[in-house]
């Protein structure tokens, strides 16, 4: 779940992959795609939208990519998928099949995933390659 920067939105992935945006505090869902684009978001964490169509590769299944997260700048994107990949990506990345910057493969499934600093994405990669996971 992620709030607009104004808090007046959220957006929701739901389990039949689908994003759903609604208003705060109303509930109201929000269907003007005009007006979604339009938002800016806080934080984002969903595997779902235009913004993140390159994360998926030519083979992915809907389940095969678990979490995601933009850093607080908002012009990086790590994604953690079902094959113990964790993927950096320039944000947004609304082109289909987007190479990634960096990939790091963990021993099992990466189910939740968070950029806990604001690091330049040269630096984000030292820290991703000094990982022994």
């Amino acid at each position: 779940m992620d709030f607009s920067a104004d808090s007046s939105y959220l957006q929701v992935s739901t389990g039949s992959y689908k994003r759903q945006v609604y208003e705060v505090p109303s509930g109201k869902q929000l269907v003007d795609q005009a007006v979604i684009d339009r938002i800016t978001w806080a934080t984002w964490t969903s595997v779902l939208g235009d913004e993140v169509i390159g994360i998926w590769s030519r083979h992915a299944e809907k389940a095969d990519v678990n979490c995601a997260c933009v850093s607080h700048s908002g012009i990086n994107l790590v994604t953690g998928d079902d094959f113990g990949m964790v993927k950096l990506f320039d944000f947004p990345c609304p082109e289909k099949f987007v190479r990634t910057c960096f990939c790091m493969v963990t021993a099992t499934s990466t189910v939740d995933i968070r950029i806990l600093s604001c690091f330049p994405r040269r630096h984000m990669m030292e820290i991703f390659s000094s990982l022994n996971l």
